[in-house]
């Protein structure tokens, strides 16, 4: 039995009845996806034969190494974005943006206000919170919804798929092994093409073909905040959304200079300054200069209840990428990765494009990006790791095709799907004529940049 544990076909077939397992019990039983996770990498343990007391500490491995890193990173974003939520943060983003873009251009300033307010904020949080901004402005200009509503959308979305500190590039990143710092810059890089030519100028042919009416939801709520001396200044809000950015480019500039001979690597000064820009210390200083800044207007008892209230719903997101690192550990102890790596040798597949494939064939199986990422990238972490040749770009490159094949196709079974419908009180047909291939668009540019960086760089 043991012989047969180890062998190649074997651990494939289990890989196979997991991922099958996984689909099944969070798709047709509605198990949750941390339940589901848990349950099945503790299977696949037991049936690759893992000695039963190797089999908890595999798991514990993975599940604790993913979330030493993604817990602190997605916990410090979350209270940053709620802070800048609850001032006003995105109201005073957008108006100030439309202001200097003028009315043509409100659609190109509200996606490029969601840009910079996607950088500390999950998704679906900040479409709720620019929802009745989108709505006022078209109510105010005309035309559809969708116009200024589907770049704002695209934005959070290529935010939240491809940069820090959101859960599933950093995941992605422990689990390959990529630089944080880097990941940031190359995200940022690819995030911004892919949001223009994905989501704004898709948005706006959108606007000229599907003229929904405005969301009742939304009619009413026109203004957010009462008191416009209450909101904080533009400034404020640009200098705290850009402050972690800066703290964490000045770790990879430095290193890069040093790598360089230019700087000494080894200066105490430069050390320091190194650990300043790494993303969880950039991330805490960020967060002291918001309770700083907002502390005299609001005072702290309401700014550590805000804190408080950011981290409740974020829970069931760093459990499940904390058990798809569990998943990954299993897999890495099993051997499944090592087999996997050695099929894919002999298929001549590259692997930017292995990785992107399994991340699609996840991500429309069982419809949660984050499942599809942090599984992918368990599988694909043994095959990376045997890869000779990889830089520390193609390390990026290969957690952005993850994640472009978690994007792409968001049907029936994404949350996202359902939340970007009821909110725009769009049909199913219409959502998947708007949504879906704009989402199938993002991924796919992301993955085409990455995958043609990676073969000339």
């Amino acid at each position: 039995m043991e012989q047969l544990a180890h062998s190649p076909t074997y651990l494939l077939l289990i890989a196979a009845c997991a991922i099958l397992a996984l689909l099944v019990l969070i798709m047709k039983l509605k198990v949750h996806a941390f339940a589901s996770l848990t349950l099945v990498s503790f299977g696949t343990a037991l049936a690759t034969g893992i000695p039963a007391e190797k089999v908890v500490p595999s798991m514990m491995s993975g599940f604790g190494g993913t979330l030493a890193s993604v817990a602190l990173l997605v916990g410090l974003g979350a209270m940053i974005g709620k802070i800048l939520e609850v001032t006003g943060g995105a109201k005073v983003l957008a108006d100030t943006l439309i202001g200097r873009f003028g009315e043509q251009r409100a659609p190109l300033a509200l996606g490029v206000a969601s840009l910079m307010f996607g950088f500390p904020i999950f998704f679906d949080a900040g479409l709720i919170v620019m929802m009745p901004i989108l709505f006022s402005v078209a109510k105010r200009f005309g035309g559809s919804p969708l116009k200024y509503a589907l770049p704002a959308a695209g934005a959070f979305a290529v935010m939240h798929a491809f940069v820090p500190p959101h859960p599933g590039p950093v995941a992605a990143a422990e689990l390959l092994g990529a630089d944080i710092g880097l990941l940031l810059v190359v995200g940022l890089l690819v995030a911004i093409p892919t949001w223009y030519l994905g989501a704004y100028l898709f948005g706006l042919y959108c606007g000229e073909k599907f003229n929904i009416p405005l969301s009742k939801a939304f009619l009413n709520t026109e203004v957010m905040f009462k008191d416009p001396s209450d909101l904080p200044k533009f400034s404020t809000v640009l200098l705290i959304l850009v402050l972690p950015v800066l703290l964490i480019f000045m770790d990879t500039g430095l290193n890069t200079l040093a790598v360089a001979g230019m700087i000494d690597g080894q200066n105490p000064l430069v050390g320091f300054l190194r650990m300043l820009g790494k993303t969880p210390i950039a991330l805490l200083i960020t967060l002291l200069v918001c309770l700083t800044t907002f502390a005299g207007k609001y005072g702290m008892s309401k700014l550590e209840k805000l804190c408080t209230d950011a981290l409740a719903p974020i829970c069931a997101v760093i459990l499940v990428t904390g058990a798809g690192g569990m998943f990954g550990g299993v897999l890495r102890a099993s051997g499944i990765g090592q087999a996997l790596a050695d099929v894919l040798a002999h298929t001549g597949m590259p692997v930017i494009v292995a990785a992107f494939v399994i991340s699609t064939c996840l991500r429309v199986a069982q419809g949660s990006a984050t499942v599809a990422l942090t599984t992918t990238a368990a599988l694909m972490a043994p095959i990376v790791s045997q890869t000779t040749g990889l830089s520390e770009l193609d390390l990026c490159f290969i957690v952005i095709a993850i994640a472009g094949g978690a994007t792409v196709l968001s049907h029936f079974n994404d949350s996202g799907f359902w939340l970007v419908s009821r909110l725009l009180e769009m049909d199913e047909k219409t959502t998947l004529k708007t949504w879906t291939v704009m989402e199938t668009l993002l991924g796919s540019i992301a993955f085409i940049i990455v995958a043609t960086l990676s073969f000339i760089l």
